[in-house]
């Protein structure tokens, strides 16, 4: 038996018990987890310097290096969601819409586990827990397989979770970690239908792509964060510069972030020289249309095609004059990602056609994309932002880490 089939096999065995481990337990497990985290800072952190100085070595760009980075806040960030995690009720044995058939029969849906669940993601090591803490509170097993980048401190957060499950009185491999980080592990996980339920890869397009096309096992697709902002002629312009600033500069390597500025024709003259004093603040470069080149002057990138359709991770924005809202309507509907699109307009009118016209997990007026997040959500961690619309759209939280079944109860029904 290969490893990753005794991982698979020995995960599988776990989740058999998970899906009757009452909530007092689960919760038990959560809150040790997140005590153990805070309790071993120290070795986390070493763990994560290991990370960060081969990621220095090998030339990582400085957004990729925010989302590898632990520090005392971001550990105890991540505790607080565990906790947060714990507290939310329990999905898990939920029965809905139990109703009764002209035969007597008394027919329901139950909520229960989806089973073993694998998670693909790359150099984010606060997505190791918020992963595991999420599968294991909707009573699911989970296999872990990060990014080598994050090798060293996924390693040591999944010892501490593990030692953690253990001693509440879960079983041990109800969360593990691939120790194989090359493609090869990928391809054996994307293989091991005996094993595992769902497959759920979080990244960048070639990562999610790679999954999406070669997985024997059902996938939920997380979406690559390809998010505008649109500045409508109604927008009040000195709302339009904090939130595009806000959206673009918040944290630019999360799916949140803005990667593209649409500013209507008709006020571009004075929005864009606003927006470019706020930005230069960061350094942002600005890769920009014609037009928008002709209202800034020099040190704007001329814009290539390949621009309107990239995730930097980086202090880029890619910037375009549009004719009007159906125009920036057709751009997103072109090359936006379905993950999050927001429109500033003080118009009425043009904000609804907004929202309903724009194809999106998350759609805003006003506000700042980087609100997309389970949290800001009220819904605690999440594993991921979903853009597919089978199952589960948007934060992917508790609920969505379950499936149904039938239940039935009958007195002697035959058919």
């Amino acid at each position: 038996m290969r490893t990753m089939e005794i991982q698979g096999a020995a995960a599988k065995a776990a989740a058999v018990k998970m899906a009757t481990i009452t909530t007092k337990l689960k919760n038990d497990a959560l809150l040790r987890i997140a005590d153990a985290l805070e309790q071993n800072k120290d070795s986390i952190l070493a763990a994560n310097g290991l990370d960060m100085a081969a990621a220095r070595d090998s030339g990582m760009a400085s957004g990729m290096m925010d989302r590898l980075a632990l520090d005392d806040g971001r550990i105890n960030d991540i505790a607080k969601a565990v906790r947060d995690v714990a507290a939310q009720s329990d999905p898990i044995g939920r029965v809905d819409r139990l109703e009764r058939r002209p035969n007597g029969l008394a027919i329901g849906r139950k909520t229960v586990p989806l089973g073993v669940i694998a998670i693909i993601y790359e150099s984010r090591p606060n997505v190791t827990v918020d992963a595991a803490v999420l599968c294991l509170k909707a009573g699911n097993s989970v296999i872990l397989r990060g990014g080598k980048e994050a090798f060293n401190s996924n390693n040591a957060l999944v010892k501490i979770m593990r030692n953690a499950v253990q001693n509440a009185g879960l079983p041990v491999d109800c969360v593990s970690l691939v120790q194989d980080t090359t493609r090869d592990s990928v391809d054996e996980l994307m293989s091991l239908t005996k094993y595992i339920d769902v497959l759920i890869p979080r990244g960048g397009a070639g990562l999610i792509n790679r999954v999406v096309s070669n997985s024997k096992i059902p996938v939920i697709e997380t979406g690559v964060g390809n998010c505008h902002v649109y500045v409508e002629s109604a927008a009040n312009i000195d709302m339009a510069v904090e939130i595009i600033f806000n959206a673009k500069c918040r944290r630019v390597s999360i799916c949140n972030a803005a990667e593209t500025l649409l500013v209507d024709r008709a006020i571009a003259a004075k929005f864009l020289p606003a927006a470019k004093a706020r930005l230069d603040t960061k350094n942002v470069q600005l890769r920009g249309c014609g037009e928008t080149a002709a209202i800034l002057g020099s040190g704007v990138v001329p814009a290539t095609d390949e621009d309107y359709y990239t995730e930097f991770y980086d202090y880029i924005l890619a910037v375009k004059v549009v004719d009007n809202i159906d125009s920036a309507i057709a751009h997103i509907s072109k090359y936006g990602s379905g993950h999050s699109e927001a429109i500033v307009t003080n118009d009425y009118t043009a904000s609804q056609k907004f929202l309903d016209e724009i194809d999106a997990a998350a759609v805003y007026v006003n506000a700042s994309t980087s609100f997309t997040d389970g949290g800001e959500f009220g819904l605690g961690a999440e594993i991921g932002i979903s853009t597919q619309k089978m199952h589960a759209r948007g934060p992917m939280g508790l609920n969505q880490l379950t499936s149904t079944k039938f239940v039935i109860y009958g007195d002697g029904q035959v058919r």
